[in-house]
């Protein structure tokens, strides 16, 4: 008897944890910069020290993939219902770095004017090459959720410290130059 009470308080407490986790819901890691996916490897050109970006340049660049990519993200990334499900999610980010974004778009126009390049196919390509990515990447939209978690948490203070969901540098040929 004692047994068959022992088993029954052991199911009944299972049944109360499983519901517990039921209507809390799955729990989640905390924010973490660690959502990236890993760059391909692609050979350094040769004349690198001719068409290498700076640091400057490479933030530049960098937080434009990142506006870019998040936006990309919010228009692919849909619930059963055929909502965007990632919508509140950006408008917060671009409440929070609308000074950064502003600060970006006007850095970008100098340094694509200096490097000869064209803005628009520049943004273009990002955004075409992250729009292909849900196809190659069946975790596009937990990176893209992640990387939203992370950017709104309060130890991200400006939008440098956000990694773009997929690194395209390498691809659109935009290398760091070698120190030295």
């Amino acid at each position: 008897m004692v047994r068959q009470s022992a088993r029954a308080s052991v199911v009944v407490g299972l049944g109360l944890v499983l519901a517990a986790c039921a209507v809390k819901g799955p729990t989640t890691a905390a924010a973490a910069p660690n959502y990236q996916a890993a760059a391909p490897a692609i050979a350094t050109p040769a004349n690198l020290r001719a068409i290498c970006y700076n640091d400057a340049d490479l933030g530049t660049y960098r937080a434009r993939n990142v506006q870019q990519q998040l936006a990309v993200g919010v228009l692919a990334c849909k619930g059963a219902d055929g909502q965007r499900r990632l919508t509140p999610q950006y408008q917060a980010f671009v409440e929070k770095f609308g000074p950064d974004l502003s600060t970006n778009a006007a850095e970008l126009k100098t340094m694509v004017a200096r490097k000869r390049l064209n803005i628009d196919v520049m943004v273009t390509e990002i955004a075409n090459r992250t729009a292909g990515r849900p196809t190659e990447d069946a975790a596009f939209c937990s990176r893209h959720e992640r990387a939203f978690a992370w950017a709104l948490t309060p130890e991200v203070t400006s939008l440098t410290q956000v990694p773009s969901p997929y690194d395209f540098g390498p691809e659109m040929k935009v290398f760091p130059c070698p120190k030295s």
